[in-house]
């Protein structure tokens, strides 16, 4: 099983770098686990609802051609489906038996276009917040893990 995070730009700040390398680092126990981070495009300030719409459908193609023809796409959305750490683990072993790779995306600052949301096989929220793409990756990786964590009947899960 290959799991990879697909994501519109990059950790900066050490400490989310070493908190990122600590899950990627544990979830090679279970996966092959990849994190492929593509550039943030630059928006203009002030940018128009026009101009923002381009870099999305720019960032959009990107994530596109990173994502394989029969894998399980996840887009991370603010409309998508909250879950619990127990329906992900069910979700990502559904998926298992229908894709050898599970895709999951976060976009950038505006979000994923439409074109990258309706590729996805799920839609999922991690709340109806909204969280920096840091810490938001590293929610995702941990979530990713304890679903593994989960599925494979080990203790972590409280």
């Amino acid at each position: 099983m290959t799991v990879n995070i697909i994501c519109v730009g990059k950790i900066k700040e050490d400490y989310f770098v070493k908190a990122t390398a600590e899950f990627e680092k544990r979830l090679s126990r279970f996966c092959s686990f990849n994190v492929i981070c593509l550039p943030d495009k630059s928006i203009p300030d002030n940018a128009s609802p026009a101009e923002e719409q381009i870099v999305l459908k720019k960032e959009g193609e990107e994530i596109l051609k990173k994502i394989g023809k029969s894998d399980i796409v996840v887009a991370m959305c603010i409309e998508g489906k909250q879950l619990s750490s127990e329906e992900l683990a069910e979700k990502i072993a559904d998926f298992q038996m229908q894709s050898s790779t599970i895709d999951f995306i976060i976009g950038g600052s505006l979000g994923l276009s439409d074109e990258v949301k309706q590729r996805a096989n799920l839609k999922m929220s991690m709340s109806k917040m909204t969280f920096p793409h840091r810490i938001a990756r590293l929610m995702l990786e941990e979530q990713i893990y304890r679903a593994f964590k989960i599925n494979a009947n080990e203790t972590y899960h409280k």
